[in-house]
Formats: structure tokens, sequence, C-alpha cells
């Protein structure tokens, strides 16, 4: 028990970076499901993209064996916004190829379109970069003593304080894009009623387009602050991901984006825990038990709506 409360304070402090990079995810997911009904399960794989092309902007700026070419703080802001740009990109000609033609179909064949998406993108990485995983490389990004000590027992990293501000004006913008601006209104008329939406003068292909491109810009910004934060990414790193953000989604209430960052921080709030209270090899295992026990709870997610039966 006295291990357990000294370790408390460096388990809250993991457990809200790792909350909030899902959150970013789950973020994703219920935007696209909120207008569509539909699960972009080419998301985990896009918040990979993002991540690679962070790196890239990182070894061109970052040569090996030398300091930075720019100041660290500009470096992450241009890896954080071609990242960004990279992945909104991605997730329109997703969105354009693989969900437009089928946006009528059987909601069985966007599902398996989407996972086609995905398992490209995991290759063709592969191909075109490395099969294997690249490096940050220890302190040649930022100092691995550079942080806050709070008291003994707890410590955060510069890259988990970056991890956690950025997620925060993440999600300020997304929430004054969606409540605040005329793309967000018709947002969610679109998501409360598409036909109706339709008649109304609303362009609903271009919302569509809209939403895709910023859950796929939101992935992309989660791929660049993971790397910051682990100094590794691979190209299966978006499959558990991926699952995790959707999971978050669904224990949040899938289509809500409250509901979506409430399940992201408890998901990794939860991960935190368990690592300390079992072990490691036991996180995964806690985090789909939450979701098994969510469902059967709240189907409908912690802060989702529940669906009314239409006679």
């Amino acid at each position: 028990m006295e291990q357990f409360l000294s370790q408390l304070p460096q388990s809250i402090i993991n457990g809200l970076t790792l909350g909030s990079v899902y959150a970013l995810i789950a973020l994703g997911y219920s935007l696209v499901y909120g207008i569509l009904k539909m699960l972009n399960f080419a998301h985990g794989d896009v918040y990979m993209v993002g991540a690679y092309a962070g790196y890239g902007i990182f070894v061109i700026f970052v040569p090996k064996d030398s300091e930075p070419l720019i100041p660290v703080f500009i470096l992450i802001i241009l890896m954080l916004l071609v990242s960004m740009v990279g992945t909104a990109v991605l997730g329109m000609v997703i969105e354009r190829f693989a969900y437009r033609p089928l946006r009528n179909a059987p909601r069985i064949a966007p599902l398996i379109s989407a996972l086609g998406v995905s398992f490209a993108l995991q290759n063709l990485i592969q191909i075109v970069v490395s099969p294997r995983s690249l490096s940050f490389g220890s302190g040649r990004l930022l100092a691995t003593d550079v942080g806050l000590n709070f008291g003994e027992h707890a410590f955060i990293h510069l890259s988990r304080i970056i991890v956690i501000g950025v997620t925060i004006l993440m999600l300020g913008t997304l929430t004054y894009i969606v409540q605040r601006t005329k793309f967000g209104r018709a947002m969610r008329a679109v998501a409360t009623d598409m036909d109706a939406a339709a008649m109304m003068g609303v362009n609903v292909d271009r919302i569509i387009v809209g939403t895709f491109i910023l859950g796929s810009a939101l992935a992309g910004s989660a791929g660049v602050l993971v790397g910051i934060k682990d100094l590794s990414i691979r190209p299966l790193m978006g499959f558990t991901a991926g699952l995790k953000g959707f999971t978050a989604s669904v224990i949040g209430g899938i289509g809500s984006l409250t509901g979506a960052v409430a399940g992201g921080l408890l998901l990794g709030m939860a991960e935190a825990f368990a690592t300390v209270i079992f072990s490691p090899t036991f996180k995964d295992a806690i985090t789909f038990i939450i979701l098994v026990v969510s469902l059967l709870i709240r189907p409908s997610g912690l802060l989702g709506k529940p669906v009314e039966q239409k006679v």
C-alpha cells in the first residue's frame, strides 16, 4: 500500500499524458461517426502516418550527432503543422475514394474498405520507409532531465507537458469550431439529419470532407506527440493506438466529443494504475475489461445518448 501511494502522483501524470493521446484519437472516431454513423478503422493508421511525417521534419532539421538547426520550440510546432496538414490531406483522400462511393452501401462495405486502407498504409510505410522502428534518439530533441518535480515521487518531463498542453489547445480549438462557427453549426445539422440539412442548403459533401480533415489532423498531431514522448515510432503503432482510441470513444459515448475526451482520460488513468497495481503486461487486458463492463452497465457510453428505436 505504501509503495502504491508513493507511486500515485507519477501514475496520475502518466495517466493524464496517455489519456490525452487517446482523447485526440477518440475525437476522430466520434467526429466521423457523429456525421456518417460509420466507423473509420483506418483512423489509427492515419495517426501512424502523422508520426512519420513529424519524424521526417525531425530528420531534416536535426542532423545525426548534431544540435537542432532551429530552436526546439519552433521545430516541434513545424512537426505538428506538417503532420496535421499531411494527415488532413490523407483524410480527404480516404473519404473521397474509400467512403464516398460506399456511402449508401450496406454498412459492412465501408468497414471493409477502411480495413483495406489500414493495411495499405501499414505496408506502404514499411516499403517506402522501413519495417523497423525509428528512433528520435535520447536527448536529441528534448534533454532527458528537463521537466518539473512534484515532491520526491513525481517528475513530469517536458515532453509530457507538451503532450498535455497541445491536447488542451486542440480540444479548445475543436470545441470553438463545433460550437461557435458556421461550419460547426452545419456539422451539427448534418449529424442530426443529413437529408433535412441538405434541403436547407447545407453542402453535405463539403461538411463530410471537412469532418474527415479535422479528425485526421487531430490524429496526426497525436502521432507526433507520441513520437516526442516515446522517442520512437513503428509502422504498426497505429493498430493498437487506433483500437484504444476506438475503445475510448465507445466508453465515453461514440458520437459525443465530450464523451471521447472523458473516455480517453479514463482509459489512460486505468492503464497507468493497472501498470502499478498489477503489471505492464495486463494493461491491455484492463482496457478491454473496462470496455466490456461499461457496455454491460451503460451501452450508450458515459455521455452518449441512448438510441431511440422507431416503431
